[in-house]
Formats: C-alpha cells, sequence, structure tokens
C-alpha cells in the first residue's frame, strides 16, 4: 500500500474505536490502497481543520485502537480536544468519520447480510435461512449460516449440538468479548456436501441465548450494535452471512435488525430483511408489527433496512379460499416483492428427520427449486 506521510518520525496513539467504525476504517483504507495510520492521520488533520460543529459519535463499547501519528500531531489533536471539550475517544471517531465521508469508494463491496426474520412462529424461518445459504453455497459462495434463535432448530436440524449454557459462543462474543478465548470463525462448524464445496458454515445456537434479552438490558455497550459488533470480526472470510432469527420482537431482534441495515456506501438491495410469511390472515398480522418495529429502529437510529422481499412458504392451494387470495394479497403488495412460493412437500421434513441440508438431500425436489430462485431474486 502506498504511505504518502511515511516520512518522518512517528508516535503511538493509543485509544478506542468503535468496532463498526474500525472495521468500515479498515475497509476503506485498503480500498483507497492507502495505510490505516495514513487515513487517520489525514482524518485528524481535516477534524483540526474543521471549524463547523461535528455530529457526535456513539462511542459506547469502544474497544483498543493504536496507530502511528507523525510526530508532536497527537499531542496537538489532545489540545485541540480539550479546547473543544470533547473526548480523546470522540475526537477521534469524530476525525475518522470524517475521512470515511470526505473518502469514497464509490460502491462498497462488503460482506452481504441477510437478516431472515418473522416474529410469529411456525412460518419457516429456519427452513428458508437453510434454503438460502445451501444455494448460495452450491451457487459458488462463502455462507455463514448463523443460528440466532436459542430453540436451536437450525443446528439440530443440521446434525449439529447447540452449546450449552456458559459455554463460549455467539452470545460470549456479543456481550463478554473480554472473555472470549476463540475466534467465531473457530465456534463455527463446515457442513459437508459435495454441492457445498466447503463453502458454507454454520454457528451453532446457543441455550445462553435465552437470556440474551436480558443480558442486553443490562449491557454496557451499545445494545443495538452487538451482534455486528460480534461478526464484523468474521466478515472478510464470508461473501455472505445469513442470520435466522428469532421469533420475538426483543432487543435481541433489534441487533439483528440493525445488523441488516444498509451501511454507508453499500448498493441498495444488497444487505437487508428477507420476510417468511404464509398464506393466511394471522401471518399479515404478524407482518405489520415486524415492520412497526422495523419503522421506530430506522427513526431512533437513522438507518435505512431494506426489506429484499417475502417468501411466501408452506404453501397449498387446497386450503382453498383463504390460501389463494392471501398469495394473491402478498403478491399486490409489490414491495417487498414476492421471492418465491415455497410449496408445503415432503422432502423439506424428511431432510429434517435424517439431519442433512435440502439441497444434499433432495437437490431436484420442487422446494429446493424454490430456494435457488430465491438467491436468483436477491441477485447475488
Amino acid at each position: 500500500m502506498t504511505s504518502p506521510n511515511s516520512g518522518g518520525e512517528r508516535e503511538k496513539l493509543v485509544s478506542k474505536l468503535p468496532a463498526p467504525l474500525r472495521q468500515a476504517l479498515k475497509v476503506r483504507a485498503a480500498q483507497l490502497n492507502t495505510d490505516v495510520q495514513d487515513a487517520v492521520t489525514a482524518g485528524i488533520e481535516a477534524w483540526r481543520a474543521c471549524q463547523e460543529p461535528l455530529p457526535s459519535v456513539d462511542t459506547a463499547g469502544a474497544e483498543s485502537f493504536g496507530t502511528y501519528l507523525p510526530e508532536g500531531l497527537y499531542d496537538d489533536f489532545k489540545s485541540d480536544c480539550r479546547t473543544r471539550g470533547v473526548s480523546y475517544i470522540q475526537g477521534l471517531a469524530q476525525a475518522v468519520a470524517l475521512w470515511i465521508a470526505d473518502n469514497p469508494a464509490g460502491d462498497l463491496d462488503t460482506t452481504r447480510r441477510l437478516v431472515v426474520c418473522n416474529q410469529k412462529g411456525g412460518v419457516g424461518k429456519t427452513a428458508v435461512s437453510a434454503g438460502i445459504a445451501e444455494g448460495l453455497a452450491e451457487a459458488g459462495h462463502r455462507v455463514l449460516l448463523v443460528d440466532y434463535d436459542p430453540q436451536g432448530h437450525l443446528s439440530h436440524q443440521l446434525g449439529l449440538r447447540a452449546v450449552p449454557a456458559g459455554q463460549e459462543s455467539l452470545v460470549t462474543h456479543m456481550l463478554h468479548r473480554d472473555d472470549a478465548k476463540q475466534s467465531l470463525l473457530d465456534l463455527s462448524v463446515v457442513i459437508e456436501g459435495e454441492r457445498f464445496g466447503g463453502r458454507l458454515r454454520v454457528l451453532p445456537a446457543a441455550f445462553d441465548a435465552f437470556l440474551l434479552d436480558s443480558g442486553l438490558t443490562v449491557f454496557r455497550g451499545p445494545r443495538h450494535a452487538a451482534l455486528e459488533r460480534a461478526l464484523v470480526s468474521v466478515e472478510e472470510h464470508f461473501d455472505v452471512i445469513v442470520v435466522d432469527s428469532p421469533p420475538s420482537l426483543g432487543l435481541a431482534m433489534d441487533a439483528a435488525l440493525v445488523y441488516g441495515r444498509q451501511r454507508d456506501g453499500e448498493k441498495p438491495n444488497r444487505s437487508g430483511l428477507i420476510i417468511p410469511v404464509e398464506a393466511e390472515d394471522t401471518s399479515a398480522q404478524a407482518y405489520g408489527m415486524l415492520i412497526s418495529q422495523v419503522d421506530s429502529l430506522v427513526r431512533d437510529y437513522d438507518l435505512t433496512v431494506e426489506q429484499l422481499g417475502l417468501v411466501v412458504n408452506k404453501y397449498d392451494s387446497r386450503r382453498g379460499y383463504i390460501a389463494t387470495s392471501s398469495l394473491e394479497k402478498w403478491k399486490a403488495l409489490g414491495t417487498p416483492p414476492v421471492l418465491a412460493v415455497i410449496s408445503d412437500r415432503k422432502e423439506q421434513r424428511e431432510a429434517v428427520r435424517l439431519q442433512k441440508p435440502l439441497l444434499d438431500y433432495a437437490p431436484e425436489c420442487e422446494q429446493a427449486h424454490g430456494m435457488r430462485q430465491i438467491t436468483r431474486g436477491l441477485a447475488v
């Protein structure tokens, strides 16, 4: 990488940055072929020169960050922070955010994040999550499938054991990172299958996730960013991360929705929500509740959270007028689009009983082709 400011003596800067901001800095510097230390230097110099008040950056839960600055700049920066009445951590976060904003990299090609969600139980979130992940891996993408539901149905259906209470898991990395001894990549499990070629990994469920909402209530960091704070560490290893969400509208679900937001510089319709529904009336009511929660988060945190599409799951026209008319209503929404209609067939239940991936057990069945239709609709 180039290092335009590498001449002269440098001194160590030791401070803190929020994990998402640190990751954004690392990615943008790589895209622009720039050393991180030079990006931080340019950001601090721009921050010192800026006469207008800068927006505050949420630094709750910030973690240790170090780099090198030209000799004397760190002392000047700290003096300016005292003059402006901001902490060194806040000043550094503003400087990094300013550099990222001033140095766009065009369309940001980050890891796609697909959050499969609906607080209504029984709509087939797990089947849709697994089917999408399997279809993407089959197509050549590196995929991490996250079992974020404490019930652990996804893990069980793929023959994996949920992490016992008290053992290291995704929950540990969300709430107690200092206690983590392994990386999340090491905690994930490769799903065997010739069609997947080692590209599909699963992060198993954890029984501790039953207490995740209460843990987030007393969490000292930014609760809404807790899932991103954990998963950002493995994003570089995957093209797509698929999250099988819990059937709830609690704080854990908020963290999943925030994780699926459109990040700064990210292409539209790249990351977002996939919502399994059924062709019946109570599913429509549950969808309305979910969208109400999404709208509240969007307003509270000034986010863009896109609904990438609906999946009408377990459809059976033999159920009569309720099923057929409900399907037409889902299609009539237009936005979000119906990505696929997955018929209620025996192959999915058989695959679950045998604890095998659907696309490996019955790759040519109607349901398997439906899952591939979803991935095509996502234009991965």
